[in-house]
Formats: structure tokens, C-alpha cells, sequence
């Protein structure tokens, strides 16, 4: 099987989703992930499909000829799975008042575990009781061998009290969706 990963932007409309999913079903593919947003008006999608390799060049072909001057889309092909690896997979949550700088400061912390960020979900919502904007995160975090979750707990704890946000680590939580 052949993984193929498309990324699409441009200005939101309906059918956008349904263009790629026909392209997919009439070469055989299987939709396995995706991501995809409204922001400011703009759609913004990533999607794993899997086709076989007879297939993949004239799915390829088919996807990129979706694109138009004011709708971006790139596909990446990778045969084969990534890497293997016995990384560890866990759940961090944040909130907190919306400020700059929240998520420079967490991804740095994050990069000096050597913790990868494998899906990441961001969002303003309102404060149940105040009505003030809260900044929420939500991220699928993959730990490196080796690594201590309980190193990387104090290190963020200690970070999440600087930057005055509620924040929870959990090992057993599955992906954001």
C-alpha cells in the first residue's frame, strides 16, 4: 500500500471534501486521517489516503488537477510505513487566558524533551463564569525512548504555573480529535 498525504487551502465552499473523496473512492483508496478547519473563511485540510501502487500516479494526477488559482493542493507520497519505534504516546491538555506566546512557550519545552507533536488542537472558547476568552490545547504528544513522562510533568507543570494555564498530561487518553 502506498500512503498518500494531501494538503488543501484555499477559500471555503461547499464540496471541497466531497472533490477529494470522489477522487479517492474512483481509484480504490481508503480515507484513513484527516484534519480539516474553517479559518477566517479559509478551508484548510490534510488527509492520509492509502491506494494501492498500481493506482497511486493516476490518483496523484487526479488530486492535483482539483487545484485552481485560488485553491492550493499538495501530495506527498511515502510507500511503506515511517518509522518504527517504541514511542510513547500520551494526552496534554491546556487552558488558560488567552495570551501570546502559549504555544511557543510549551512547543520549546516540548523540543528540549525531544517530544514530538504528532496532532494539535487549538481553540478559543469563553469563560463559563467570566465570559473572557480562554486559549484551549489539546495535543497527541509522542515521547522519545528513554524519556521519563514524570521529567517532562515537572518540567511543564513548572512552565504552566509561569504562564498561569491549567495543564494535565495522561498517558492512557487517545488522540485529539
Amino acid at each position: 500500500m502506498t500512503t498518500l498525504v494531501v494538503t488543501l487551502i484555499g477559500p471555503d465552499r461547499p464540496g471541497m471534501v466531497n472533490a477529494v473523496s470522489d477522487k479517492a473512492i474512483a481509484h480504490g483508496a481508503n480515507w484513513t486521517d484527516s484534519l480539516m478547519a474553517n479559518f477566517a473563511g479559509q478551508f484548510a485540510g490534510i488527509v492520509q489516503l492509502d491506494v494501492a501502487p498500481a493506482q497511486c500516479d493516476a490518483l496523484v494526477a487526479d488530486l492535483r488537477s482539483l487545484q485552481a488559482p485560488d485553491l492550493q493542493i499538495t501530495v506527498t507520497t511515502t510507500r511503506g510505513a515511517g518509522p518504527a519505534g517504541a514511542a510513547r504516546r500520551i494526552k496534554l491538555d491546556l487552558l488558560g487566558h488567552d495570551r501570546p506566546g502559549i504555544i511557543q512557550s510549551i512547543s520549546s519545552q516540548l523540543a528540549r524533551h525531544g517530544v514530538g507533536i504528532d496532532k494539535l488542537n487549538t481553540h478559543l472558547i469563553s469563560g463559563a463564569m467570566s465570559g473572557e476568552q480562554l486559549f484551549r490545547m489539546e495535543a497527541s504528544l509522542s515521547l522519545p525512548p528513554g524519556l521519563d513522562p514524570a521529567l517532562l510533568q515537572q518540567a511543564l507543570e513548572g512552565l504552566a504555573n509561569e504562564l498561569m494555564v491549567d495543564l494535565s498530561l495522561d498517558a492512557a487518553a487517545s488522540a485529539p480529535g
